[in-house]
């Protein structure tokens, strides 16, 4: 069997599919992506294809290899997010040429069941206790929510207070049996995190993800040590040479995207070693169905699994849904807040391709918003 031809298609809202096709007809898809510079790494899986075309699919450990290492420049959010599509789309033609889901072919099911969590957005309080009752209304036992908007690098005792106040409302909804967790996006300093965490901790998030930028992992270890609030971090975090120095920080939550961290190779590894730190695999996924799809086969055959995001009915999902793409949304179907163990071959989805060549290019590539301070000095996310 051999690659025949590497296709891409730019779909609403913001994302990037990828179709491998094979001389014996299988076809493999993947979802490669930087949310804002999709026509970036569109490019980039061009440039992968011209190597790709002609192999032998199943040989995906070396195409990995030659891949991410075949050139002097490595590494980065394009390049691996480039190679994280293609190689799902691999792991998806050896799935259904073997006739299997891919968790088997990475060494069988550990769990029946998925859960996952929802976002709830959480800038306005007045919004925070409706979004997260009708999660729980939906049969979900964990939320995620911001932690703030805009927010200088240290707080003022007014936006502690008003973050505080948003996270118990959040909790008094969801009461002890259920979970929240809230997301700092990167736009606190070291010092702003270490003075907000001891205000959290007695409403007991599962964890806070990401409060400072990854640039920083170097003050990591300060911020963990700052409160017995479970930190997490991964989302741009492309590799374990990356990932080692914020597992040795003491993060209790890994977070790699199988969208941009290499895709399933790289997080299958990037799982193993948070294993050698007792730390819990939980990726992040606020994309597309073949990310989903893909984070799945990786969440179940994973011991060290904590918890799913996903981003069907999410507010920025605009111009179409997760389920826009796929043609048995059943797949995704949630059951008390969980997602079954697929049992279809290959990412264990059918993607309506009907569906994504009638929307390949149907909308400009979506940017990051630019952000600034009341004072107009840029905001970083």
């Amino acid at each position: 069997m051999k690659i025949t031809r590497v296709e891409t298609f730019a779909v609403p809202p913001r994302w990037l599919f990828c179709r491998i096709e094979t001389d014996e007809g299988v076809v493999g898809w993947g979802e490669p992506v930087v949310e804002g510079r999709a026509a970036t790494v569109r490019t980039a899986v061009h440039e992968l294809a011209e190597y790709l075309v002609g192999q032998d699919p199943m040989r995906i450990e070396d195409h990995w290899q030659v891949m991410t290492k075949g050139s002097f420049y490595r590494g980065g959010p394009v390049l691996s997010s480039a190679v994280a599509g293609l190689d799902q789309a691999l792991w998806d033609i050896a799935g259904k040429t073997l006739g299997v889901p891919v968790h088997v072919l990475l060494g069988g099911p550990v769990r029946e069941r998925v859960r996952a969590y929802s976002w709830v957005g959480g800038d306005e309080p007045g919004e925070i206790a409706d979004a997260v009752q009708a999660q729980v209304e939906a049969g979900f036992t964990a939320v995620k929510m911001n932690a703030c908007g805009r927010m200088n690098k240290l707080a003022t005792a007014a936006d502690i207070t008003a973050l505080v106040e948003r996270a118990a409302i959040a909790r008094e909804v969801l009461g002890p049996g259920r979970d929240f967790a809230i997301d700092f996006h990167g736009r606190f300093s070291a010092a702003n995190a270490r003075r907000v965490l001891p205000h959290l901790a007695a409403l007991h998030p599962l964890f806070v993800e990401e409060p400072v930028l990854p640039e920083y992992a170097h003050r990591l270890g300060e911020v963990v040590s700052a409160a017995t609030v479970p930190i997490a971090t991964g989302e741009r975090i492309y590799s374990r040479t990356e990932a080692l120095p914020v597992l040795q920080a003491g993060i209790a939550v890994l977070q790699p995207d199988l969208s941009h961290a290499g895709g399933i190779s790289e997080v299958r590894r990037l799982a193993s070693l948070a294993e050698t730190f007792d730390v819990l695999l939980a990726p992040h996924c606020p994309l597309g169905p073949i990310s989903l799809a893909a984070s799945l086969q990786v969440a179940f055959a994973t011991p060290n699994f904590l918890i799913q995001e996903q981003s069907i009915g999410i507010h920025y999902n605009d111009g179409a849904e997760v389920l826009d793409y796929v043609v048995d949304p059943e797949v995704f179907r949630f059951d008390a807040g969980h997602i079954r163990r697929p049992l279809g071959p290959g990412l264990g989805i059918e993607v309506d391709e009907q569906a994504v060549r009638r929307a390949d290019n149907s909308t400009p590539d979506w940017h990051s918003p630019v952000w600034r301070h009341t004072d107009g000095s840029f905001a970083e996310w």
